[in-house]
């Protein structure tokens, strides 16, 4: 799968396009298309990651914009991932039986996570902000956009019962 990158392509005459990234979209399911949309449009990854999927979740995409908003930039501190946040809360969306005074489903939800995490570390190296980034290493594991388009797949994945 290639990457989508947060860079705006370099021509030979050095000019920058800043559209470059749509390119990229080509081929891509309709979902990271939205996703890397949302994120080009100000959304941050947590939020591009789960509102791509609000509607299948039943629920407005403001909501689901104003609950991720804490997630991204590694919840503001570069720790967990906000895309990787979003998976496990879509997780729990999904899992979760409602039920207030007797939750049962629990289990379910963790092990969702818990799948979509590990496929998400697996394809990346960690599900940590900073690490991805590089911050110590000096070496980027993926871009945010790439961050975006692999939960966004994960996501799908999931949905499928692929994980």
């Amino acid at each position: 799968m290639s990457e989508i990158t947060n860079n705006a392509a370099v021509s030979p005459d050095k000019k920058v396009d800043p559209d470059a990234w749509k390119k990229e979209l080509v081929g891509k399911s309709e979902k990271v298309q939205k996703a890397i949309t949302m994120h080009h449009n100000k959304y941050n990854c947590a939020q591009s990651v789960a509102c791509a999927f609000a509607e299948d979740l039943g629920m407005d995409e403001e909501t689901v914009f104003r609950m991720m908003e804490g997630f991204g930039f590694g919840m503001g501190s570069m720790h967990e991932c906000g895309a990787v946040s979003a998976m496990a809360a879509i997780a729990g969306l999904v899992e979760s039986d409602g039920n207030l005074q007797a939750p049962a489903s629990k289990k379910a939800s963790y092990k969702a996570a818990k799948a979509m995490l590990k496929a998400f570390e697996e394809k990346n190296g960690s599900t940590i902000c900073s690490v991805i980034k590089g911050v110590e290493t000096k070496k980027v594991l993926r871009s945010c956009d790439g961050c975006v388009e692999d939960a966004v797949d994960i996501v799908e994945r999931y949905l499928r019962g692929e994980l």
